[in-house]
């Protein structure tokens, strides 16, 4: 072999990676060149998009509860970023009012999703999913306009629900519509769709590798990823994260605590919060989709059940209100609840281990029957609620029975948050960084991945997602034949 081949095929030879260097382009297949570049513009879009919904439902929340019934839920998660704008009076609390003003933003959220967008109904996500699965990705491109305006109606009203639904669903639109406005193939119709999954929880949690796993995992019920969803849905997560960023700041969403692990023995009491979040993940599933079932029977216009469902939403929160004798943490339970977790994890006095479950338990009552009826909202920040408050609370009794073992309660309500999602919607691994994410703190990874693992194996095949499938050859997307972009 000549002295100039040798020194041709010889990596170590100092201009060898010139024209490896240049040539990097035809190596990598267009296809995968040409969906990285348009999972950049998904990103931008999403958080975009992201920026308007998140500013959307703050102004919902201030003008119905706040202006109108002088409800303000404090204190903010201490990451949330604060609006100057619009300034309102603050005025006395009038309770009566919760009773009309989640009817009424039902009502207008119903009538808006039944003339223009049927599919924008319920909590965004397990849509996502079933486009995927069974549409090839395909959305409606007024999807995404009529999620956010029927989501912040009825959470900005006082209906129990989240943002990361609504968020996913405008996400997946934006990918869906940007596919189709350049006649992509179905293959990397779902691909774009799946990203903006992502990308929208990324922005809105500020959470850009949960976003991405999420997006992965999120379409199967057993541990199972979309591999190729996760590079195209990572590049599109870090773009929205930086867009929503760079307008509200980069603080993660809540403020908590120093605390650590260091004693292995913790883990046991962790075990227990584990089986205590993976029984309440059951309770939560069943409840959820057994009203869901229930509102889908009534004889009633389909535009009439969010607005009753947001209605007995409102006299759960009134009830629950008057039995703990007026204080108003108990009305965690309407919309975001997000105030709740701030306070555990703050340690608030106020917040026992009684009104602490009474909210858990109240969660789940409200958000399935303000989602289970129609109403536009999401499941992700519910559950969080749910999962934080009552293992907050399983923290303040363990404390109390084992100092040495449990001594930072607070540290159960991130780890009840992870527990229980991972446990109802069958998402460990994306569950257990997004917790790290929403509180900046990677000291508890070790036990939220002890929690989290644990509650997902044990918990049973009823999840919050019923369009997610087994595995990729039970996925009807992957049945079919795959046409080359």
């Amino acid at each position: 072999m000549s002295e100039h081949t040798t020194k041709r095929r010889n990596p170590a030879h100092p201009h060898y990676w010139i024209p490896e260097f240049l040539l990097i382009t035809r190596k990598r297949p267009r296809r995968q060149i040409r969906l990285m570049l348009l999972a950049t513009l998904v990103g931008v879009a999403t958080g975009t998009g992201a920026v308007l919904f998140y500013v959307a439902t703050v102004v919902a929340v201030r003008l119905a509860l706040g202006g109108g019934a002088g409800y303000w839920p404090e204190p903010h998660p201490g990451g949330e970023p604060h609006l100057i704008w619009p300034v309102l009076p603050r005025h006395e609390f009038i309770p009566g009012l919760l009773l009309l003003i989640p009817a009424v933003g039902g009502l207008l959220s119903g009538l808006l999703v039944g003339m223009f967008a049927p599919e924008a109904e319920g909590h965004g996500t397990d849509a996502a999913i079933k486009a995927y699965h069974e549409k090839d990705g395909l959305i409606r491109p007024r999807v995404p306009l009529v999620k956010t305006l029927a989501s912040a109606l009825t959470i900005g009203s006082g209906g129990s629900g989240g943002r990361e639904g609504p968020i996913a669903q405008i996400g997946a639109g934006i990918g869906s519509t940007l596919a189709n406005l350049l006649g992509l193939a179905p293959s990397e119709r779902r691909v774009l769709m799946a990203a903006g999954v992502g990308a929208g929880v990324a922005a809105i949690f500020r959470a850009p590798l949960a976003g991405a796993l999420f997006a992965a995992e999120v379409l199967y019920w057993s541990p199972e990823f979309e591999s190729e969803v996760i590079i195209p849905a990572g590049i599109a997560s870090v773009v929205s994260y930086c867009t929503f960023g760079s307008v509200f700041g980069w603080a993660p969403l809540f403020r908590t605590p120093d605390f650590a692990f260091h004693n292995p023995l913790e883990l046991g009491p962790y075990l227990l919060l584990a089986l205590a979040m993976t029984t309440l993940a059951g309770v939560y599933t069943r409840s959820f989709y057994g009203f869901a079932d229930l509102f889908h029977k009534l004889k009633l216009p389909p535009w009439m059940k969010p607005a009753l469902g947001a209605f007995l939403t409102g006299a759960v929160g009134l009830a629950l209100y008057y039995a703990t004798g007026r204080r108003t943490e108990a009305l965690s339970v309407l919309s975001f609840g997000y105030d709740s977790l701030q306070r555990a994890l703050d340690g608030d006095p106020t917040d026992g281990a009684g009104i602490l479950m009474i909210v858990a338990l109240g969660k789940i009552l409200t958000t399935s029957l303000t989602i289970g009826s129609g109403g536009s909202g999401g499941v992700f920040g519910p559950s969080m609620v749910i999962g934080g408050c009552s293992g907050g609370a399983l923290g303040l009794v363990f404390h109390h029975a084992w100092p040495r073992l449990v001594p930072y309660p607070a540290s159960y309500v991130v780890l009840g948050m992870g527990g229980f999602f991972a446990a109802a919607a069958k998402t460990p691994f994306s569950t257990l960084v997004i917790v790290s994410e929403l509180t900046g703190s990677y000291h508890m990874l070790l036990p939220a991945i002890w929690v989290c693992v644990i509650s997902f194996m044990l918990s049973d095949e009823h999840s919050l997602f019923r369009s997610q499938v087994e595995n990729r050859a039970a996925s009807p997307a992957h049945r079919r034949p795959i046409h080359p972009g």
